[in-house]
């Protein structure tokens, strides 16, 4: 009896095996052959659920966007949302945790910057991902501007600041601090990272990064191993 193939698990594990070829050797060697054989499969059985090399990267990207988002949902979800009566420096630790969600502070959400970094610089060359990664920079600037109006609803934000130019510099500093945790790990770590979160954080809340108690999320990365204490 022949095997029952699920064609959108089928897909998905391409969609993986792109993944895993542009984590390691760039999107630029996703090529069919390369990918069908990370995958584990025939040319001609990936053939069968893409119509070609193009479909297989819309795909992919599609795939990526859409995961990366619903794990940003479901972290985002669990963090504890303070009392509105709450002291303002556990609001400013709530806005820090739910940046720190956009950065990659653990193994999963590295690997998930390696491929948004492969499939950000393979648009440029690649016209049918672009409309993609133009969407997935537009989500991010619109998360950033969501969170900071839920912050500025509460009172914990600086009086006069423009949001939407706030939004703006939480999206560079978000990209930026990603681009250097990829390319340059031995120099911007978790602790780097959460430096920089953190000033810019007391920053947008007029609080000084000192006096902001550890989100939830970050506590593990105060004295890990070769970690220095905040």
């Amino acid at each position: 009896m022949p095997k029952i193939v699920d064609p959108e698990a089928r897909r998905r594990e391409v969609a993986e095996a792109v993944f895993r070829v542009a984590r390691r050797d760039g999107l630029e060697q996703a090529s069919l052959r390369n990918v069908a054989a990370e995958a584990g499969l025939a040319i001609g059985s990936v053939r069968h659920y893409f119509g070609g090399q193009a479909d297989i990267m819309i795909f992919a990207m599609r795939y990526f966007a859409e995961r990366a988002a619903e794990r940003l949902r479901l972290r985002a979800g669990r963090l504890a949302v303070p009392d509105p009566a709450a002291p303002p420096a556990e609001h400013a630790a709530a806005l820090e945790a739910l940046f720190a969600e956009l950065l990659p502070f653990d193994a999963e959400r590295r690997e998930e910057a390696e491929v948004w970094l492969a499939f950000s610089v393979g648009a440029r060359t690649r016209p049918e991902l672009r409309p993609l990664a133009a969407q997935m920079h537009g989500d991010l600037r619109s998360v950033a501007l969501r969170v900071l109006r839920s912050a500025g609803r509460v009172g914990v934000l600086r009086p006069g600041l423009d949001l939407e130019a706030e939004a703006a510099r939480v999206h560079a500093l978000v990209d930026g601090l990603t681009l250097h945790a990829v390319l340059e790990p031995e120099s911007t770590g978790p602790a780097e990272m959460r430096t920089v979160l953190r000033r810019h954080v007391g920053e947008l809340t007029g609080l000084p990064a000192a006096d902001l108690p550890a989100p939830p999320d970050l506590a593990d990365l105060r004295t890990g191993p070769g970690r220095d204490a905040c």
